[in-house]
């Protein structure tokens, strides 16, 4: 696969990573052998940064669109995310809010699409009768 495609996969920032890494492929074997085993160079990267937006959405608890919306668009290191974190800033306590609310109807609409295909399996079984 590309490097770009195994950086995504491992969560790392692409340019942050050793140039035989940017330069060459990596197999799906490599890929698992990186997970399983992280080298000093990776377990750094996740540990310290710079971090890419996915991670650093997730590490202050907010979605991507946040990020943008925060005009957070370049790579947070894990001291700058910890710096937004003790600030607490407006806008962080809103997205959080934001995210949180946006997971409660998702949950929700997952519960109850749950509960409507229950019933349809149950009306549909041979043998029951349907109620009067």
């Amino acid at each position: 696969m590309k490097p770009a495609t195994a950086a995504k996969k491992l969560g790392v920032l692409l340019d942050a990573t050793p140039a035989e890494f940017r330069e060459g492929v990596v197999s799906r074997d490599e890929l698992d052998a990186l997970q399983a085993d992280p080298p000093e160079w990776l377990r750094d990267l996740r540990r310290d940064g710079p971090h890419p937006r996915p991670v650093v959405a997730d590490r202050l608890g907010v979605s991507i669109s946040g990020l943008a919306r925060a005009e957070i668009t370049e790579p947070l290191t894990t001291e700058q995310i910890t710096a937004i974190k003790d600030e607490q800033p407006e806008w962080l306590r809103h997205e959080r809010n934001l995210r949180a609310e946006t997971q409660r109807e998702e949950a929700r609409l997952r519960a109850e699409k749950a509960g409507k295909s229950e019933k349809a399996g149950k009306a549909g079984r041979p043998g029951s009768r349907p109620a009067r």
